[in-house]
């Protein structure tokens, strides 16, 4: 992967180019730090086979160019999983001048690991410590000064969503990058480790150059942690026979400590952070700030199940009712400033004949579409993630539903996408990134697709609570809940692999700031908006041209088997659940459209060609299958075509069958 902002970075009127990295876990406020240094002026990148992305961005500061590469957030970088993978490779190719590690004032001996993983690696680094604002509060006070003489790396204080010491902290970077400080290692591990290390270093330098410009001695620390990347790297390299000296040394390790050497390098590493951890920080007792009062209030369960379904409903109906609202503002100006310009345009160039039509079905309602559901939908739910990114609740959430989700193949952290997916799907897979392997992403959004959006509520409602009862329309939510268990039960035991763990740490609430919101909430959009729209408009297309050709009404035969003999329904409602692809509301519309061109003007009111029975099971089967071709779009670039494929293929084969038992168990009772 090329690392880049814009193309390849050039000296431009003298100025000089450097490239950092940005790293740290989810909750630092690493995000933060990077918007602020940036303007959010990004560009993204992802590594073949990989749907972790890396931000890229270029910024000036005094007289240099500077590109920032933000890594995927993580605890620790030994390519466990993807967005450890992605994060570590991500650093090994752009061989940054200096990796800045963000690092938690609050939680410094957790956070440490990762700042020591990246010091084995020899990068030269510059840390930012974090939240010290809150770590004051709090009563805890971290020695900067010290932290830094005891790693020998610049150690910065700084308050991201203010914005105080940044500017210390790129200066500081910029001196290491220049080489303005002599960087000196000042921590060893135990003599026991450091003397293998350095035999298998030594072995190492005699018999080649390590991969990626490593020293002999990070290669050393990577292999004796039995790293499977670069064990397999070296498999047909000159350095193989550096494996068979890792593999003695590391017995050696072995036999003398009880344990494999990796887990021992990792002991080590963690003791080494515990142990810098505490000749840093002080803790005044009895301080306990109301942000940690209010963690605790939330993360019980005898109070914080209640808050959580309080925030959910909340969640939900700000999705569903501040989406609705934009989505009925958009669609009356688009239809009362636009629409009729693009139609008489059209009509104007090519005449009212099989080719403007169908050109309005794409650049009109197609467009429309989109903007009622892509705009509304995905900006609501990007402004809640942010605010509950922001104050910290996210965690609250994801603790509290661990253990329910780890039934499903998940972690704590999949709750909210799958929340979110009762809004919009489209914004809730994008969401799934949050997730740390393909696994669990795949399952996520398996479920997520299943989850009844606001268009699928609305047929739900505008159908069956309207013509058949509402009692009904509560009874598909139940058998939509129920399938969205037993698939996550069943993917969780089918898909090879198991869940990962939730590793997190406890992230104080605190005020969230509005323009940090904005920012975060604008670029996510941009990123849906460039990837969903191209694809609605060209499914708006080729639904337009089957239905101005006539094509569309061919397909009844065909579809007779399934349509009338297995689900009981009228030919003419098959027919528009192809529309629904484009938009599952516009479903219920085209179904009274072409029942009116197919039975007649009387036809209208659904139940003049359909029966309660009917139009349960139609509502059903739309509410199961994949949603619309804007998930499908995302879908596809989230999780691969040949996943996406898959998922189109089981939903509709499951819509179909629970259909056809449905409209089978309605008759018999």
């Amino acid at each position: 992967m090329s690392i880049s902002c814009h193309g390849t970075l050039k000296k431009i009127g003298g100025l000089t180019d450097f490239t950092f990295a940005l790293t740290g876990n989810p909750n630092v406020g690493k995000s933060s730090i990077f918007n602020r240094l940036t303007g959010m002026g990004v560009v993204t990148a992802n590594y073949p086979g990989k749907t972790v992305e890396v931000n890229i961005a270029c910024t000036d500061f005094k007289d240099y160019r500077i590109r920032i590469i933000d890594l995927p957030g993580s605890y620790a970088i030994g390519a466990v999983s993807e967005d450890q993978w992605v994060a570590r490779q991500a650093v090994l190719d752009s061989r940054p001048d200096v990796v800045l590690v963000i690092l938690d004032a609050n939680n410094l001996a957790r956070n440490l690991y990762l700042a020591l993983q990246f010091l084995d690696l020899e990068f030269p680094l510059v840390i930012a410590l974090n939240l010290v604002d809150l770590a004051e509060q709090r009563g805890i006070h971290v020695d900067a000064k010290k932290m830094s003489e005891l790693l020998g790396v610049p150690v910065i204080p700084t308050v991201a969503i203010s914005g105080k010491g940044l500017d210390e902290l790129m200066q500081a970077a910029v001196d290491v990058a220049e080489e303005k400080k002599t960087l000196l290692r000042s921590h060893y591990y135990g003599e026991d480790i450091e003397q293998p290390i350095s035999m298998l270093a030594e072995h190492i330098s005699r018999h080649g150059k390590p991969p990626y410009q490593l020293s002999p001695r990070a290669l050393a620390v990577l292999l004796l942690e039995q790293d499977p990347e670069f064990l397999e790297l070296l498999e047909n390299s000159p350095l193989r026979g550096a494996l068979e000296e890792a593999s003695r040394l590391g017995a050696v390790i072995e036999q003398k400590h009880g344990e494999a050497s990796s887990l021992r390098i990792t002991r080590e590493r963690h003791g080494l952070a515990g142990m810098i951890a505490s000749q840093v920080q002080t803790v005044k007792a009895g301080t306990h700030p109301r942000a940690d009062w209010l963690w605790h209030y939330t993360t019980s369960p005898i109070t914080g199940i209640p808050m959580l379904v309080l925030v959910l409903a909340g969640i939900f109906a700000f999705l569903f009712w501040g989406g609705s609202i934009l989505s009925e503002t958009f669609s009356k100006l688009w239809a009362s400033y636009i629409s009729s310009a693009i139609d008489g345009a059209f009509y104007y160039l090519f005449g009212k004949g099989t080719l403007a039509a169908t050109l309005i079905w794409g650049f009109d309602a197609g467009i429309q579409a989109a903007l009622a559901i892509g705009i509304p939908y995905v900006l609501t739910f990007y402004l809640v993630l942010a605010f509950l990114e922001d104050t910290g609740y996210l965690n609250s959430m994801a603790f509290l539903t661990d253990r329910l989700m780890h039934r499903l193949g998940l972690h704590g952290r999949a709750v909210i996408p799958l929340v979110a997916g009762a809004g919009c799907n489209v914004p809730a897979i994008i969401g799934t990134r949050v997730l740390n392997t393909m696994r669990e992403r795949t399952i996520a959004s398996t479920l997520i697709v299943l989850v009844p959006c606001s268009a699928r509520t609305a047929v739900i409602l505008g159908a069956v609570a309207l013509f058949a009862g509402w009692k009904p329309a509560v009874v598909i939510y139940v058998i939509v809940l129920v399938l969205v268990a037993l698939v996550g039960i069943g993917l969780n035991r089918v898909l090879p692999g198991k869940s990962t763990g939730l590793v997190m740490e406890m992230f104080s609430f605190r005020a969230p700031s509005f323009l940090t919101i904005l920012k975060k909430t604008w670029y996510r959009f941009k990123d849906f908006v460039f990837v969903a729209f191209p694809i609605v408009l060209a499914g708006s297309l080729v639904l337009g041209a089957l239905y101005e050709t006539g094509y569309l009404w061919k397909l009844a035969t065909p579809l007779s088997p399934i349509i009338e003999g297995w689900l009981g329904l009228p030919a003419v409602a098959g027919l528009t659940l192809i529309f629904a692809v484009l938009r599952k509301e516009l479903a219920l519309q085209l179904l009274v459209t072409l029942a009116i061109v197919e039975y007649g003007g009387s036809t209208g009111n659904l139940l003049s060609f359909m029966n309660p029975t009917q139009i349960f099971v139609y509502a059903l089967v739309n509410t199961i299958y994949i949603p619309c071709v804007a998930t499908i779009a995302v879908l596809g670039r989230e999780l691969g075509w040949k996943r996406t494929f898959l998922i189109i293929a089981f939903t509709i084969s499951l819509a179909v069958f629970i259909g056809g038992i449905a409209y089978r168990a309605a008759l018999w009772l």
